[in-house]
């Protein structure tokens, strides 16, 4: 008798906790979209080129091929850069999510109209999730863009 009941507390204590960490998982982006596709992403980029003159200043950006959609490089200061994907968060998968360089110092989804910092963080619109961010590493003039 005693072994039923011992048994039946773990069934019912394993339940619980199963329960418990399928819930977590399905409200842990606190909705049911999609996240962005996974891409693998190796680029270079030569700062000294024309087409990266943007680089040479603070919050200056331009845009790259990679990623899912291209990338966003955005200059911090002189010796920290950032890189994310153009693929919005906001429903990924729309053929329109692509986040864009606004002059007044944001980035921008026209689609959805969400918008984010040059830091990658949601400033407004439908979007909760920040931008996918990539590893940068700067040698010289050469930046190196990783996931």
């Amino acid at each position: 008798m005693h072994t039923v009941s011992t048994r039946h507390a773990s069934l019912t204590s394993l339940l619980l906790l199963t329960g418990g960490l399928l819930a977590s998982c399905n409200s842990s982006a606190g909705d049911a979209q999609p996240q962005i596709p996974l891409a693998a992403v190796n680029e270079v980029l030569f700062l000294s080129d024309q087409q990266n003159s943007n680089l040479r200043f603070d919050n200056g950006a331009v845009y790259h091929k990679g990623g899912v959609r291209g990338l966003i490089i955005v200059r911090q200061n002189v010796s920290s850069y950032l890189a994310f994907d153009r693929n919005c968060p906001y429903h990924p998968l729309d053929t329109c999510a692509r986040v864009k360089i606004d002059p007044f110092l944001r980035l921008y989804d026209p689609c959805c109209n969400s918008q984010f910092s040059f830091q990658g963080q949601v400033q407004g619109g439908p979007a909760t999730r920040p931008l996918r961010q990539y590893n940068t590493a700067l040698s010289g003039n050469t930046l190196t863009i990783t996931n």
